[in-house]
């Protein structure tokens, strides 16, 4: 008689451990991804909403915005020429500059440009803040009204 040999069969189980930590690894990632993206707009919604209340203030407020952004043109004139300290100037801006090309001292002039007026002093500055320049510094002769 023939001996009989048995096989055993084995199973083997392979785990499958490395694919459910890559699908762990991503999901955290996900995750976290989603919670930077929602702190990124939140923060970015908060800074918006924080330039609207300035905008909204200098629009309640037209006479303090006009008087701050004189403030701030002076100081960045300031720092390119001797200003007079002892008056705050008119300021105003280059907004059509073909109806100023006739004047001598708006012969350089672009629209943007801004006008300081002393009057005090008798001096206008044309002052250029696309390129942070003086284009232009001339004394102003302000007559009485009166005939002489």
């Amino acid at each position: 008689m023939a001996a009989k040999k048995t096989v055993k069969e084995e199973s083997v189980t392979v785990e499958k451990t490395p694919n459910k930590r890559l699908k762990t690894k991503l999901i955290v990632l996900l995750a976290v991804v989603i919670v930077a993206v929602v702190a990124g707009l939140f923060v970015n919604q908060v800074h918006t909403n924080n330039q609207l209340k300035k905008e909204n203030q200098k629009l309640s407020n037209p006479q303090a915005a006009a008087q701050a952004e004189t403030r701030t043109l002076t100081q960045e004139v300031g720092k390119l020429i001797e200003l007079p300290s002892s008056e705050t100037p008119t300021v105003a801006t280059v907004v059509d500059v073909s109806k100023l090309q006739k004047q001598p001292f708006f012969a350089s002039a672009k629209n943007g440009d801004r006008v300081l007026i002393f009057t005090q002093a008798k001096k206008a500055i044309l002052y250029r803040p696309a390129t942070n320049k003086i284009i232009q510094v001339a004394p102003i002769n302000l007559g009485t009204g009166q005939p002489q």
